[in-house]
């Protein structure tokens, strides 16, 4: 197995629409929400607002509530775990201790405790929280299904390819759900594989062949023949040469011959105390490739980083690979954004399928629990500092301010200029809503 997957705006002023908030106006439209993103931008000298990129954090198995963002400390032992609640630079919010970089960030980000769904399987889980949609289920025998496109695949579709960098990335390859479905095959992630960390890191399908970096291929037939040998083409045409070949080879092109798409590839050129920040191991490493693809103008880039099914030995897996590595990270990603002035125009997101168990089993590990779960949401005018709902005193269930993953959808979209109600249609010509239902977390706007 894969060790990663182990109102009206116009004339308003500033002032007032920051203190009204975005969030209070929701009920209007999404072309408002538009116009409002637009008036506020003018209101800051420029002349459009900029464009939301995002960087989607996978933690793959799904991780635990409990010793994360949602500690609970009043609850019993084998509730609450062995760890213990910190504070945070936020007056009154807690996480887990084994957050400390994250618990100084906290406000900078906003943390939602109130994401929940029923299914309890990874792949249904999966597909959920990844596209917005539940898993789809034959209702009788020889029945077709449709699958949702992912959420970078559709911002793919929507925004193209720009400077010859794809609109959607993933590394260190396309999670469960990540895939573009009946969009096509040119919406599919370009997968970063490969080890960041390592000194001779190199992505592949990024360098000019040979033949055609020396200028040896003149012609049009000696150009295909080159970049029929990049190894993403080999084999994307070997799973399926009469589909989708013609658009990755115009990505392999596109990539080759990009200066911007050399450049933010090559992290050797970031400088040392930066890839110290994110910690010398391949999950710090790949969020600052992420950064660095964000920055050049990648619309959707996906970081996943697996291994959070722990049904055993949860608190040493956490307390010593899987937690110091993320908080780190990510803590680091978020300081660098703000810093660079990235942050309010990159919104960054970290979630798995599904939360864990309230108690803790024989085995002392947490089973799948979907009916709980927290989302590390920060950028793109998210507030900072902010919790958003709750779970009940012991964690077993959203209580407060519960909200679906169609809200999850919807709120992502809408941050990033994509209409969540609009609908799209299979290759079949059925029509498909691309959220059905679902509405944004208004608090996420204020």
């Amino acid at each position: 197995m894969n060790k990663y997957l182990n109102r009206n705006c116009a004339g308003m002023p500033r002032r007032d629409f920051l203190q009204i908030g975005l969030g209070a106006m929701m009920g209007l439209g999404f072309a408002d929400v538009l116009r409002c993103r637009a008036a506020t931008a003018l209101a800051n000298g420029k002349s459009s607002p900029d464009q939301v990129n995002c960087i989607l954090i996978w933690l793959d198995g799904g991780p635990t509530h409990y010793e994360s963002f949602d500690p609970k400390p009043d609850a019993p032992k084998e509730i609450r775990g062995e760890f213990k609640p910190i504070s945070t630079s936020v007056p009154g919010i807690q996480f887990c201790e084994i957050v400390p970089n994250l618990a100084k960030v906290a406000h900078k980000m906003t943390v939602i405790r109130s994401i929940h769904h029923k299914d309890p399987n990874h792949g249904g889980g999966n597909h959920y929280m990844m596209t917005g949609a539940p898993t789809p289920v034959p209702v009788g025998c020889g029945a077709s299904v449709t699958f949702h496109p992912s959420f970078g695949s559709v911002v793919s579709w929507k925004r193209g390819i720009h400077g010859g960098l794809p609109a959607y990335m993933s590394t260190p390859d396309m999670t469960r759900s990540g895939g573009p479905n009946f969009l096509g095959a040119e919406h599919a992630p370009f997968v970063i594989g490969g080890y960041p960390n390592s000194k001779n890191f190199k992505v592949r399908d990024v360098v000019l062949p040979n033949d055609i970096s020396e200028g040896r291929a003149k012609s049009r037939e000696r150009l295909r023949e080159s970049l029929d040998h990049l190894t993403r083409i080999r084999e994307k045409a070997a799973e399926d040469p009469a589909v989708g070949f013609d658009s990755f080879y115009q990505q392999g092109i596109d990539l080759v011959t990009s200066p911007k798409a050399q450049a933010a590839f090559d992290i050797s050129h970031e400088p040392e105390k930066t890839r110290d920040a994110y910690g010398r191991n391949d999950f710090g490493q790949r969020l600052l490739l992420c950064r660095r693809l964000v920055e050049v103008g990648v619309s959707f880039v996906t970081c996943q980083y697996g291994g959070w099914d722990h049904h055993e030995k949860l608190f040493s897996a956490l307390k010593d690979t899987h937690m110091p590595k993320f908080d780190q990270g990510v803590a680091a990603l978020i300081n660098d954004l703000d810093e660079r002035g990235l942050l309010d125009s990159t919104l960054v997101i970290a979630l798995g399928e599904f939360g864990r168990t309230p108690k803790v089993n024989e085995k002392g590990g947490r089973d799948h629990w979907p009916h709980a779960m927290s989302v590390l949401m920060a950028g793109a005018g998210t507030p900072r500092g902010a919790v958003i709902g709750a779970t009940d005193v012991k964690g077993y269930y959203a209580s407060e301010n519960v909200h679906s993953p169609e809200d999850f959808a919807s709120t992502l979209y809408t941050k990033m200029g994509i209409d969540p109600h609009q609908v799209l249609h299979s290759t079949s010509g059925r029509p498909v809503q691309l959220v059905n239902g679902g509405n944004p977390i208004k608090q996420l706007f204020a």
